[in-house]
């Protein structure tokens, strides 16, 4: 990344400035603006997060609201109620009252004299999420969002469930946001007096979220409320839309392209849960200079011609052997017009006992896999920069019904979502499963293209499931996720199909077999590309964060099988390291660990544990915190514990203990 030190206009900043909900709560906002905008205002861009402006996000914030205030903007970074030096209580995530104080916090920079009127919204993640809601709900100031690494649909397509089955990270991260929740604000800030008021209370009122979404099973209410996708008519901003091949949240580019009315753009590159400015793997790009012309032209009414952009950009992978990491992936920027794109045609080719074949045979075959398959899934959202992406998939091949193609006489572009259709019975009343996609090299390498998991018992809906009839097939259809990938002349597509898969998701309340009846997969291919169809300018930033590395960050993960147990377990120890801020003097640090076990032939026996470490403060004042946390299951219920030790220099300030157990409904 180029580091840009001179801009256009001069910068200054404020590092916490009060803004005051109608409920009396401060929240507090670190503002960065040209010096001169009181006498010729500008634009506001508001990122609204929970993650603490202090020390959580700082890293990413230096290189790009510095670059966004010296390019002609104000850049806003507002700490949510009840996080960093903001005052109150946040009790879940996307509440009313957090897209409430959103709102009111547009309409308050908006009056602000150094700003023009106009307000963008932007964030990744939990930030990508509230722009969109935040878009829906129509404050009158917001012209514009740049939403990355998000989603239109909570339920669906959120960390929580996907395809109507519970996703094992639903209980990371419940653990993770216990443990990210329970920092106190930074006295130097809010006062030396004030700061232990404000930790206490939060940590009296700190929930573990494991039980409430743990009892929302089926698309209700509950997750209706924030999923943009109930109404894509309610947006009216333009809203530009990125992800990353290798984060959870794929598929939203392609959707809000696709259905919203108001102006939009989807960008996809190679990356993880990361900005596309420093994402990995490369190629990163000039996301800035791209978020610039998108700000221009939407809250400055310059022209920039980002609304005669392609409709959908996307990097096409080339195929790699599988690797658990990837620093750079090679490929090249293909461009649609339009999307859905009429130069994409779906491929159909039918499940048979001798493969994948462009004509329908007889199939009938069974799929009882033993529960630790999965094992080489890789992580729901890749972030660590380590060993989170799918690795080799024999291992979970040879525990799956793999149907394989003939090999490929030329290059084959699959561009899109797969469909698969699958007429299914089961032995038991509640059943998953998973389809993965993947490319089978000449020498027997099995990697990774893309995947999709389904509860059977949601075939008819995911509001309202019923119980399978032992025996009797149903039919249904579902979409793989979202990908851009280069099949080589020479290799062949494989389909491997489980009823389980572990620990992406959570196992079926009893062992079961299904028998195919029949199924096919409808492949969406490209003509093939000759190379890059779009150029993005090469990623820069502004000074990067100026702090001491105090304990430097490190990963490791491991997949054995316990030689006094016999489960299969996944171990993963994850340090973030720790460092100290060169200008406030803040630390901070954490890292976690985690075991994730089962028996092979037992559902009831997958058990997960988890344990997070939050170090912060200053000499005199270091605070820490631990959560360690467990979820396990028969095959009735879930049931969750999690205790949470807090320490002002090395002496307890809190405890508090969750326990709680829930009915399973299906899943």
């Amino acid at each position: 990344m180029k580091t840009i030190t001179e801009f256009p206009r001069t910068v200054t900043e404020q590092p916490d400035i009060g803004i005051t909900m109608p409920d009396g709560v401060r929240l507090s906002a670190r503002i960065w603006m040209p010096d001169d905008a009181h006498t010729d205002p500008v634009p506001a861009i508001l990122e609204f997060l929970p993650y603490r402006k202090r020390d959580g996000t700082i890293e990413r914030d230096e290189i790009t609201h510095p670059w966004f205030a010296g390019n002609g903007f104000a850049g806003v970074r507002v700490d949510m109620r009840g996080n960093g030096e903001s005052e109150g209580l946040m009790l879940d995530e996307y509440t009313q009252q957090e897209l409430d104080d959103a709102c009111e916090v547009i309409r308050w920079l908006s009056e602000q004299p150094w700003c023009n009127g106009h307000v963008g919204m932007m964030g990744i993640s939990w930030g990508g999420f509230n722009s969109l809601q935040v878009a829906a709900m129509n404050p009158p100031a917001l012209k514009a969002v740049i939403s990355v690494c998000s989603t239109v649909d909570r339920y669906a397509d959120d960390i929580h469930y996907k395809g109507g089955c519970l996703l094992g990270e639903n209980f990371g991260w419940a653990t993770n946001m216990l443990s990210y929740s329970s920092h106190p604000p930074d006295p130097a800030l809010v006062g030396d007096q004030n700061w232990l008021e404000m930790w206490r209370h939060r940590l009296d009122n700190i929930p573990h979220n494991w039980s409430e979404w743990h009892r929302h099973q089926h698309r209700d209410a509950y997750w209706k409320h924030g999923s943009v996708c109930e109404d894509y008519s309610a947006i009216k901003a333009a809203v530009l839309s990125i992800g990353g091949w290798h984060d959870g949240y794929r598929n939203t580019i392609s959707h809000l392209v696709e259905n919203i009315q108001s102006p939009v753009k989807g960008i996809v590159g190679p990356w993880i849960h990361k900005y596309p400015h420093y994402a990995d793997p490369q190629p990163a790009i000039g996301f800035l200079q791209e978020a610039k012309r998108w700000w221009e032209k939407w809250l400055k009414n310059e022209d920039t011609g980002v609304e005669d952009d392609p409709d959908y950009r996307v990097w096409l992978m080339d195929s790699l052997p599988p690797k658990r990491f990837w620093k750079e992936r090679p490929g090249r920027w293909i461009a649609e017009q339009t999307w859905p794109s009429p130069a994409i045609k779906p491929q159909t080719l039918n499940f048979t006992k001798t493969g994948l074949l462009d004509t329908g045979e007889s199939l009938l075959m069974e799929v009882s896999s033993p529960q630790d398959c999965g094992q080489a899934s890789g992580e729901y959202f890749p972030f660590a920069r380590s060993d989170e992406f799918p690795d080799e998939q024999s291992h979970d091949d040879e525990r799956s019904v793999c149907l394989d193609s003939e090999p490929r006489d030329e290059d084959m572009d699959i561009v899109g979502a797969p469909m698969v259709t699958l007429r299914v019975a089961s032995d038991t009343p509640a059943a998953l499963v998973c389809v993965r996609l993947c490319d089978l090299a000449p020498d027997g390498t099995s990697a990774f293209i893309t995947h999709g998991v389904f509860n059977l018992t949601h075939h008819t809906s995911h509001e309202t499931p019923a119980a399978l009839v032992v025996g009797k097939p149903v039919d249904f259809s579902f979409t793989l996720d979202q990908i851009a990938y280069r099949l080589p002349a020479g290799h062949r597509l494989r389909v491997a199909i489980s009823n389980a898969y572990w620990p992406y998701i959570w196992p079926s309340p009893q062992a079961n077999t299904l028998t195919l009846h029949e199924g096919s997969i409808a492949v969406p291919v490209r003509e093939t590309s000759k190379g890059d169809e779009w150029e993005f300018e090469e990623p820069e930033g502004s000074v990067p964060w100026q702090h001491e590395v105090l304990r430097a960050a490190a990963y490791k993960r491991e997949t054995y099988i316990d030689p006094e147990s016999g489960e299969s377990v996944i171990s993963i120890d994850c340090d973030n390291g720790e460092a100290r801020d060169s200008h406030h003097g803040l630390i901070s640090g954490s890292w976690t660990r985690e075991r994730w076990a089962i028996q092979a032939d037992d559902p009831s026996s997958a058990m997960v544990d988890i344990e997070w470490e939050q170090t912060g403060g200053r000499e005199g004042q270091m605070w820490r915190t631990e959560v360690s946390a467990k979820m396990w299951c028969d095959p009735e219920n879930f049931f969750s514990t999690a205790t949470l030790k807090c320490w002002l220099n090395d002496e307890i300030f809190h405890e508090k203990e969750f326990r709680d157990s829930v009915k399973r409904q299906l899943v």
